[in-house]
């Protein structure tokens, strides 16, 4: 752990998730190669499309364990804000009493970040990024601080997730952009015309 480059969820991953997994997949003892391959396997696809059931039963690692619950009580909230979102914006009353939500587990600041990205008035992306972020920070506190617990390896793969996540926003944000820009070069009332005003 103390060879490995430090994330920071603003940069560049300094490598790819595949490769670290390849990397931790070598160095760690049988049963924490269990361990990760478990968790990467639900993440393989991506965070935010994984399919997230709670396990009947407990992994064994604490880290692992809380941030699948700290990860669903967010999904769930999410989903919650999002039907409530839907019925104010049909006109509808606020949700009947007859519509039920699986109890909210701990801990409490899940909810709040899901109620955080929905209170912005910014773009979906901005949301998905303050969602990131606030799973990111996550991590952060179920990780601790004995750097090098086998818990970090875990934790590491998770943020390398997230950085591959957050590059393909920007690449998203920049392919708008660019959309938008020649959008507005198609609809210049100059468009077409050379320097001396004549149909090119």
């Amino acid at each position: 752990m103390a060879q490995l480059p430090y994330l920071m969820y603003d940069h560049k991953p300094p490598m790819s998730s595949q490769k670290f997994k390849e990397l931790a997949l070598s160095l760690l003892n049988r049963s924490d190669r269990v361990l990760f391959k478990n968790l990467a396997k639900k993440y393989e696809a991506n965070i935010e499309d994984a399919a997230f059931d709670m396990p009947s039963k407990k992994t064994g690692c604490a880290f692992i364990d809380n941030w699948l619950e700290w990860e669903r009580t967010l999904r769930i909230n999410i989903a919650r804000h999002r039907f409530l979102h839907l019925n104010d914006d049909e006109g509808k009353t606020p949700v009947s009493e007859s519509v039920e939500f699986p109890e909210l587990v701990e801990p409490s600041d899940a909810h709040d970040a899901a109620a955080f990205a929905f209170a912005q008035d910014g773009s979906p992306l901005e949301g998905e990024i303050l969602l990131d972020k606030a799973r990111w920070n996550a991590i952060d506190m179920l990780t601790g601080n004995d750097y090098f617990h086998e818990n970090n390896v875990y934790a590491y793969y998770l943020k390398l997730l997230l950085l591959e996540r957050r590059q393909l926003f920007d690449v998203e944000k920049g392919f708008s952009e660019y959309k938008s820009i020649y959008a507005e070069i198609l609809e210049s009332p100059h468009n077409g015309q050379n320097s001396q005003g004549e149909d090119k």
